[in-house]
């Protein structure tokens, strides 16, 4: 049973005051007023004895504070000053290097082989002067005469003429001219340049080179030309590559069927197209006794390559 104490309402404030003289007086001059309980008040009689709690833990006494909890320790924070150190350690560890690579005096380089380059000295323009000669360091191969690159008919052989095409007398040479013409135009051709010799009366040769004003142009006309030759109407096979040429940049054909006419000889053909820089080879080789020698069409292929 609990016993409540109280406290007389009259009570001086001379008797609830501590003397200076007392500890106590001194440590309330030190500690911060708080306020603070009255102080029990002994009863005349005899206060019985509480009953003992339930409970396993004590009761706080009267006046006093609750445990303060401990604050749960943060996880990770000490990674994260581990990698802050680091990350400064790699900073001041380069900004000391160019530091010291700064103020260092710079290491002369080894002499040149050749002191002086042998440059030709300037000339001023005259009837000599050409786009060959003012473009003297950027001029390549390819600029030249286009003519002059194409392979020669081979011994024996009838000459039909070598020499420039024009774009519209080039595309008549397919089954739409105009569309042909309409898609080389497009396609930005440079310049075209061919030749043609027959051998008896039975096999008959165009070799054409076909340059254009960049690579793209090429590209796009050596794969639009090999996309449509495996068709039955066509080769109908997947042809075979040319040697030391990639698939994708050169192939050779040699159609499947005959084409049959009457009051006609067979004709089987074969062609080769392939690409190297800006220019494009496109040869037809046409057999009109039917028999085609593939390895006849990869020769000359080869040839004009290497001429290129």
């Amino acid at each position: 049973m609990e016993h409540e104490q109280t406290i007389p309402e009259q009570r001086k404030e001379e008797e609830t005051r501590p003397d200076s003289d007392t500890p106590a007086a001194a440590a309330e001059s030190v500690e911060p007023a708080t306020p603070a309980e009255p102080a029990p008040v002994e009863s005349a009689e005899p206060a019985e004895p509480a009953a003992p709690a339930e409970s396993a833990e004590p009761a706080a006494p009267a006046g006093s504070a609750a445990p303060a909890v401990a604050p749960r320790r943060r996880r990770g924070r000490t990674t994260l000053l581990i990698a802050g150190a680091a990350v400064l350690g790699v900073l001041a560890g380069t900004v000391t290097g160019y530091a010291v690579q700064y103020h260092r005096e710079p290491t002369a380089l080894p002499p040149l082989a050749q002191q002086k380059l042998v440059t030709p000295k300037a000339l001023a323009p005259d009837d000599t002067t050409t786009n060959k000669t003012i473009n003297a360091n950027r001029w390549h191969k390819t600029d030249d005469d286009l003519g002059k690159m194409l392979i020669e008919a081979p011994g024996g052989a009838k000459s039909d003429g070598t020499g420039y095409d024009s774009l519209d007398y080039f595309s008549v040479n397919f089954e739409r001219p105009e569309a042909a013409f309409r898609d080389l135009a497009t396609a930005g051709v440079r310049r075209m340049a061919s030749t043609a010799w027959s051998e008896g009366d039975r096999v008959f040769v165009q070799v054409n080179l076909i340059q254009f004003n960049d690579f793209s142009g090429a590209d796009d006309y050596q794969k639009e030309q090999s996309a449509y030759m495996p068709e039955e109407k066509f080769a109908g096979n997947q042809g075979v590559s040319i040697p030391g040429v990639p698939d994708d940049l050169g192939h050779v054909w040699v159609d499947s069927k005959l084409q049959e006419k009457a009051g006609y000889h067979p004709l089987r053909e074969g062609r080769a197209v392939a690409r190297r820089g800006d220019i494009v080879l496109d040869i037809f080789y046409v057999e009109n006794r039917g028999k085609v020698s593939e390895s006849d069409v990869i020769e000359l292929a080869k040839r004009q390559l290497e001429r290129l």
